[in-house]
């Protein structure tokens, strides 16, 4: 029978043996995290053994650390199922890429031609791949990508305002995602911003305003609708009164969206060729909503506009790194081949065939299938979407199975509304629906805490 000894601290395993035990644990996780997480656990059975009580062995030292580790959260961005019912979702990190996309990324991820000519062999310019392309699908003289919108807004106000007045409608100086406002994003830029019109009627008339004119700039508030006693001028009218005052318009269309599209969720939604069309002398939006593409901003205009851009010492702060610019090259052209993006296809999934996969969901977890508004979101055609089928579950705790869900492997996001679990699989790959049925099968028995309040069957 074994003893503890006279100085208790003594009965503490050494830590070369709990290492050697933790083979399993350090191949799982690598050897400086056990390492750490043993010599919490040893400080903890210090401070127990500080108390009073008797030292911890190896096993439950172990055990302790292995729960930790196992139970901690990744480290992200990690992979999860949107079934939430919102294409462009900006919290789950917008529009999905393209295989297309994916593929560039993987190629260009070690050495690649970015800034190398190889027919000459030397130096080239990383706007070679992509400048020309963007120019042509916008019916632009010039185009130039940055590593986003706000980030153009800023390289634009900059190159062409610098501390001059930048006259911008009441009505247009929205707040933008993580409660940065526009106002505060464009006058880090040194601009000064002169406000006219009000919040709800701004006229033509009113950029007339200012003395010290730099720029005209208008903004597509692309994450909000006004209704009621409602006036905006038109792109054109404005630009008509720039061409009055010898200033350039700036136009910040948001969404992305390339050209006018024929599908109805995205009738109404302003294009950046239309912009220019109108009399735009650049326009900027995001690559990452309605195009489908990585995170970027573009801008695409007049060549000389372009050129005071590119040539700001803020353009070399502001620039695609290679992988997201393979990213962006092959979302433009599949579109300039007509395939379209991700956000497209989603509008335009065949109906049939989405309603046969939430049948088959419905078999096989229960619940009824009911028609629901998937929403285009994330700062694009705010309130708009496409109808379709939807499962609906109806469980006592849905907030409770939602959470629930936010803890399988992948994550699985769901809607809650009307005290339902709503699961939206038009934004769901359809080789992961298995997944979906796995993560609901594990969940629903234990997530209401009672059996007879889990789906209809």
């Amino acid at each position: 029978m074994a003893h503890a000894s006279a100085n208790p601290y003594a009965d503490l395993p050494r830590m070369d043996d709990l290492l050697t035990a933790s083979a399993a644990l350090i191949e799982r996780h690598g050897r400086t995290p056990v390492v750490e997480r043993l010599r919490a656990e040893m400080d903890r059975s210090r401070a127990r053994i500080a108390e009073g009580r008797p030292a911890d062995d190896a096993e439950a030292i172990i055990g302790r650390a292995t729960d930790a580790l196992d139970t901690a959260p990744r480290p992200g961005p990690r992979r999860v199922l949107n079934a939430a019912g919102v294409i462009v979702h900006t919290n789950l990190g917008r529009a999905p890429l393209s295989a297309a996309a994916v593929r560039a990324m993987a190629d260009a991820a070690g050495y690649c031609d970015l800034e190398y000519d190889l027919d000459t062999g030397r130096r080239g310019s990383r706007g070679a791949h992509v400048d020309g392309l963007l120019a042509e699908l916008t019916g632009a003289e010039d185009a130039l990508v940055v590593n986003n919108c706000a980030a153009a807004l800023v390289l634009v106000l900059a190159a062409l305002a610098g501390d001059r007045e930048v006259v911008v409608s009441r009505g247009h100086l929205v707040e933008i995602g993580g409660s940065f406002r526009l106002p505060d994003v464009m006058a880090s830029s040194g601009a000064r911003l002169l406000e006219v019109g009000t919040t709800n009627r701004t006229r033509a008339a009113d950029y007339q305003q200012g003395d010290d004119v730099a720029v005209l700039l208008t903004v597509h508030p692309s994450n909000f609708t006004q209704d009621g006693f409602v006036t905006q001028p038109r792109l054109a009218d404005v630009a008509d009164v720039a061409r009055d005052r010898g200033v350039p318009l700036v136009h910040d269309a948001g969404s992305g969206l390339l050209a006018p599209v024929e599908h109805p969720a995205l009738a109404d939604e302003p294009s950046m060729r239309a912009a220019i069309d109108e009399g735009a002398d650049l326009v900027l939006a995001s690559g990452d909503k309605l195009l489908g593409g990585p995170q970027a901003g573009l801008v695409v205009g007049r060549a000389d506009l372009v050129e005071r851009c590119r040539r700001h010492p803020l353009a070399r702060a502001l620039r695609l790194d290679k992988l997201r610019l393979a990213a962006l090259v092959a979302t433009l052209d599949a579109h300039r081949r007509g395939a379209g993006g991700t956000v497209d296809a989603l509008l335009a999934l065949d109906e049939d065939d989405l309603r046969a996969r939430v049948d088959a969901l419905r078999g096989r977890v229960g619940g009824t299938v009911v028609e629901a508004t998937t929403m285009v979101g994330g700062g694009s055609a705010p309130g708009v979407g496409v109808t379709g089928p939807v499962l609906r579950l109806d469980l006592d705790h849905p907030l409770r199975v939602a959470e629930a869900l936010r803890h399988t492997d992948p994550p699985v996001i769901v809607r809650v509304a009307d005290e339902a679990v709503l699961v939206d699989l038009r934004t769901v790959a359809p080789e992961d629906d298995p997944l979906v049925v796995d993560a609901l099968r594990a969940t629903l028995p234990t997530a209401t805490g009672d059996p007879t309040g889990g789906p209809d069957r």
